[in-house]
């Protein structure tokens, strides 16, 4: 007698060259959110279209672990324009190197917000009255927090932010130089700590350049493109722009004073200095700092010779002095002669993001400061307009960022 087996169920298809290929649907939940935590995060959005399962998928907190295991995904770039549209906002994808709208109108706050910094997976926006905002703009969840100040707030200088799975650490620099103080807010106790004075470093190792006049003026390029003589003048984004980091342990905060020069900011030993300058003070360019990998870079460009240049330099401790370590190339950049243009940048990796913007032209940059290879970006069309961004803001696509 013969016995005839048969299967309730395939495991497995064959192909035509004789290999299996395995059902995702033959996985079981835990598996499947493994699997799935690995796509590209604008993947995330057609998650639930597929099917039950994967919509069940989408929605549990199991995979947002399983997503948060996943080391770093390719940056998003947040893109801002000369008047913020906060309802449908716009970013550049560049994992699928294009534009993409999200549409979460709810987790955006009111319009007299705009975003002052990011960091890993969230966006931090700040209001007229110094209030803040967070938000992730993957999946649209939202936090205000109090404002640093209760009754009338000194000038703000400069904001950064860390954040990760367990913390979020958000710093404001206020006051004018050499007058500088930091406030920090904790997300454990939800309160903003007291604020704390920063002393100038002046010592035999401090690359202070000592025989600058912190009142002396400086030449640069306006938003509107005109040459003036007065305080460094940026888009309402990024004039609070700084980088916080962690180095060798401690937090430091990078920021352009209004006289165009680089301000360190040590928060765990509570001092601050000045580099020098890159150029001469009556010098006209336009200046912008990024951090890249964990470094601090100095983007500049700058005119000479009937030419323009844009380059990236970094602090170089052995020497105590700047060291270019990437260019432009100068068919590039050549076309932004006599343009009077502004640059601003924003990174992640080893990739920087530049926006050149003035009256006259409007161009996005990709760079990849590893390699020095640098790639123009197509115009960003929508609903057959085109539109003009004056910066980014860098995060990473992460369905599991909360903003607490």
């Amino acid at each position: 007698m013969e016995v005839v087996r048969t299967h309730k169920r395939k495991l497995s298809e064959i192909d035509e060259d004789g290999s299996s290929r395995f059902q995702l649907n033959e996985l079981n939940q835990d598996l499947l959110e493994r699997v799935l935590s690995w796509l590209p995060t604008s993947s995330f959005f057609r998650l639930s279209s597929v099917c039950k399962k994967w919509r069940s998928v989408a929605n549990s907190a199991t995979f947002k672990r399983a997503c948060s295991r996943v080391p770093s995904r390719d940056p998003w770039f947040f893109m801002v324009e000369s008047q913020p549209n906060l309802a449908k906002p716009i970013i550049f994808d560049s994992t699928e190197g294009n534009w993409k709208k999200i549409n979460h109108p709810p987790m955006f706050p009111p319009a007299d917000f705009i975003p002052v910094a990011s960091s890993s997976g969230l966006i931090c926006f700040r209001s007229a009255d110094g209030g803040f905002f967070l938000t992730n703009p993957v999946t649209g969840s939202c936090r205000q927090l109090p404002p640093p100040f209760a009754d009338s707030q000194p000038p703000v200088r400069a904001i950064g932010m860390i954040s990760n799975a367990q913390t979020l650490k958000l710093v404001t620099v206020s006051g004018e130089l050499p007058h500088l103080r930091f406030r920090e807010y904790n997300s454990v106790t939800n309160q903003w700590e007291d604020e704390i004075a920063l002393t100038r470093k002046i010592d035999n190792e401090s690359p202070i350049d000592l025989s600058t006049n912190d009142e002396c003026t400086q030449y640069f390029l306006s938003k509107c493109g005109n040459v003036v003589s007065t305080d460094i003048q940026r888009s309402p984004p990024k004039q609070y722009s700084s980088l916080l980091t962690i180095k060798n342990g401690e937090e430091i905060l990078y920021f352009l004073s209004s006289s165009g020069t680089v301000v360190t900011c040590n928060l765990t030993r509570k001092f601050f200095f000045e580099y020098p300058r890159l150029l001469p003070v009556f010098s006209e360019y336009s200046i912008d700092l990024v951090e890249c990998g964990g470094e601090i870079y100095v983007v500049l460009l700058s005119e000479f010779l009937e030419s323009a240049g844009l380059r990236v330099w970094t602090w170089d401790d052995s020497i105590q002095s700047w060291r270019q370590i990437a260019a432009m190339p100068p068919a590039m950049s050549h076309k932004f002669y006599g343009k009077k243009v502004d640059i601003n940048c924003s990174g992640a990796g080893q990739r920087m993001f530049v926006c050149v913007n003035s009256a006259e032209v409007c161009s996005y940059v990709m760079c990849d400061l590893g390699a020095n290879e640098w790639v123009e970006l197509p115009e960003c069309c929508n609903d057959g307009e085109v539109k003009e961004f004056v910066c980014a803001f860098s995060f990473e696509p992460r369905i599991e960022a909360s903003a607490w």
